[in-house]
């Protein structure tokens, strides 16, 4: 019986750091994501989930559309759970220099 009990709590405690550390943190990346999209407005920069950046020009919400235009003249119909994030350019050249493997972007000096 000792050995049923102490099999039960070894297997409550994996599944709960498999939650901790796989489920929640997915979870919480998706909640964040439909909030960026539930606050869409019209002339919003946003990244695809491609990686296209577009700005919104038009948002059929009843249908999960939004209308995006990629280049000028060129709108896309696209579902909204497609836009991924805002596009923040200065986030972007960041991550871009983190990945290169330098600490900060360069400035130039005034």
């Amino acid at each position: 019986m000792n050995e049923f009990a102490l099999l039960a709590i070894v297997l409550v405690l994996a599944l709960g750091a498999y939650w901790s550390l796989v489920i929640f943190p997915r979870q919480r990346e998706f909640q964040k994501q439909q909030k960026s999209v539930r606050a869409l407005q019209t002339g919003d920069e946003f990244i695809t989930f491609g990686g296209i950046i577009g700005k919104v020009q038009d948002i059929d919400a009843d249908n999960g559309i939004a209308f995006v235009e990629i280049a000028d003249g060129v709108t896309v119909r696209m579902l909204t759970a497609a836009l991924t994030r805002p596009y923040d350019p200065e986030e972007i050249a960041e991550s871009a220099q983190r990945a290169l493997g330098n600490t900060a972007p360069e400035r130039p000096e005034a």
